[in-house]
């Protein structure tokens, strides 16, 4: 447990100023994402350190293709999330405090951030990715890592739901390096039936990710019946395109039954071929499928003469480029690189 940040005394209830779910939150109780606690009038984020998740897993798998591709990534979480999605594919973690747990239990292996850097480089990673559950409810803790990876040659990778207060960016931005974003739907009512949450304030933090020049991916699942129509996938892909960019990457993936859509139907793959076509043809330059066996859905192409620049097979990658141009014609392809 540590004292938190970014909140603000109201009356005698505290507000949280981490997310935009502002929680405001009674003396004894903790907010939505259950590990940050108003205790006598202050605010405390009980998963400070407490890990529950780490592993060295291939950049790719986060997903993110344009970003130090082939090279592998120290990934670590805590338990909680603010979102309540109901097809989370890692509820057992996000959704504990549907369990019943001692008033300010928060399970995990306690670790200082100088451990996580220093497994960091002993693994031979090139970031640290701040992963699994929602990076920003263990924002104090990702913060003191970030800072020290920051220093240690490392960078910083967040894999988000997108719903992080403006009160908090201006301390993360200064050493985030990239951010995969799940932009679930592209309708309010589905957000809040299927997240409990809002649309807007994902598609702000978006826009002002990209204005801040962070390298941006974005990631989609698309749902049977939820937002499988041919315009709300074009609505997306017009979004990526006008307001952040047609060299963003967007990655559309299969949806298979989990956690209490359970009784729901897979997607046909057919569908991610569609999704990936509706984006290339809105003038996405990088659209990649996921979860369906495929030998082209993963692969980056060149924007100019659609020469193969990056073969994906599973996470094993074979690069054609050269230092980040196309063999072929030359074309700078949008790739980070160090």
């Amino acid at each position: 447990m540590q004292l938190a940040q970014f909140w603000s005394k109201k009356e005698n209830k505290v507000q949280c100023q981490l997310c935009n779910h502002y929680c405001l939150i009674a003396d004894g109780k903790r907010g939505i994402c259950a590990v940050r606690k108003n205790i006598k009038g202050k605010l405390y984020a009980l998963d400070y350190g407490k890990v529950i998740a780490a592993n060295i897993d291939p950049i790719e798998k986060k997903p993110l293709f344009h970003f130090l591709p082939g090279s592998l990534s120290y990934s670590i979480s805590t338990v909680g999330c603010n979102f309540r999605c109901l097809h989370c594919q890692n509820a057992d973690i996000s959704q504990y405090a549907e369990k019943k747990l001692e008033a300010d239990f928060v399970p995990g292996q306690d670790t200082e951030p100088q451990e996580i850097v220093k497994r960091a480089k002993e693994s031979g990673c090139l970031s640290i990715s701040y992963t699994y559950t929602e990076p920003t409810i263990y924002a104090e803790f990702a913060l003191d890592c970030m800072k020290l990876a920051k220093k240690a040659g490392l960078k910083n990778v967040w894999v988000s739901n997108g719903y992080t207060a403006p009160e908090a960016w201006p301390q993360i931005l200064p050493y985030l390096d990239t951010i995969n974003v799940d932009l679930k739907f592209f309708n309010n009512e589905t957000y809040l039936k299927i997240c409990g949450a809002k649309l807007e304030p994902v598609l702000e933090n978006l826009k002002l990710l990209n204005h801040h020049k962070i390298w941006l991916e974005i990631t989609t699942l698309i749902i049977p019946g939820l937002n499988d129509s041919e315009k709300e996938i074009e609505d997306i892909a017009k979004f990526i395109k006008n307001y952040l960019g047609a060299e963003t990457p967007w990655h559309v993936s299969r949806f298979f039954p989990q956690y209490k859509l359970q009784n729901e139907n897979p997607t046909e793959e057919d569908l991610i071929y569609k999704a990936y076509k509706i984006g290339k043809e809105i003038g996405l330059k990088y659209v990649y499928g996921g979860n369906v066996i495929s030998e082209t859905l993963e692969n980056t192409y060149c924007p100019n003469c659609n020469e193969l620049v990056i073969q994906r097979v599973s996470y094993t990658i074979k690069r054609f480029d050269q230092e980040g141009l196309c063999p072929k014609c030359k074309y700078k392809i949008d790739l980070i690189l160090k």
